[in-house]
């Protein structure tokens, strides 16, 4: 039987005696686009942090794959909220720093780096500097150097929250787009409500500090969503409540 990529068992973390997620039961499973949502502080991206093996928990156990992870960094892929593009370097080196740092840029990679240039919406622009790019592209750019890590368990925390509106709802289309196309497992944080409604098959809502899961949401919403359905907007209503209870 297929395992899940990713599961935690009764994940608590702690900064000294502050914990900042508690008894975290959660099970991701394959293709999957999981939501995490919850008040600010509920330590949403502390828990993708611990699954991506940049923290590690107080108590309970992580799973990858059904196996046993104690050391997971490189096993997933992971975007932290900023970009961080290097301004030094040019689109297509950012894009391949990651498999620097794990010794596996080479020629095979830089090809395979600019033929998803153009799926990325960076066609023409792998010599330019990121401070010559939009927002939105800067963040295209970050999107493409964590999917040439080729893990297909994805982390994004808040990798959105940057951009404005207008731009914010093409990337959240985009991003769709290459999920079905590449069939990864995603787990995103994410404070806007309707951008989980939206975007995740599963809404995980965190509580007030210490988080722990208070509700988990199936979106029964066909893909693509329309943001004026009421339907759309009965699902927005629910996890709001859930999030203020």
């Amino acid at each position: 039987m297929p395992t899940s990529p990713l599961q935690f068992e009764n994940v608590t973390h702690a900064y000294g005696q502050v914990a900042s997620v508690q008894n975290i039961n959660l099970t991701v499973e394959h293709g999957e686009f999981v939501a995490l949502i919850g008040p600010s502080g509920s330590g949403k991206s502390t828990l993708v942090k611990v699954a991506a093996g940049l923290e590690q928990p107080t108590s309970g156990q992580i799973y990858l794959n059904g196996s046993r992870a104690g050391k997971r960094l490189g096993q997933t892929a992971y975007m932290p909220q900023s970009n961080a593009l290097l301004p030094w370097r040019t689109v297509i080196e950012n894009v391949v720093l990651g498999l620097e740092f794990t010794g596996q840029r080479n020629r095979e990679t830089l090809n395979r780096a600019r033929e998803l240039l153009a799926q990325f919406g960076l066609a023409g622009f792998e010599d330019v500097y990121p401070a010559q790019l939009s927002g939105g592209m800067q963040q295209r750019a970050a999107f493409l150097r964590t999917f040439m890590m080729e893990r297909p368990l994805v982390l994004l925390d808040e990798p959105l929250s940057a951009l404005d509106a207008i731009t914010r709802a093409e990337i959240q289309d985009w991003l769709l787009g290459v999920w079905r196309h590449f069939n990864y497992t995603i787990v995103m944080v994410t404070h806007d409500v309707h951008e989980a409604v939206y975007m995740a098959d599963r809404v995980v809502v965190l509580s007030a500090r210490p988080g722990k899961i208070v509700r988990t949401v199936e979106v029964g919403l066909a893909r693509p969503r329309e943001r004026t359905n009421p339907a759309f907007h009965r699902y927005v209503a629910e996890l709001m409540a859930a999030i203020t209870v």
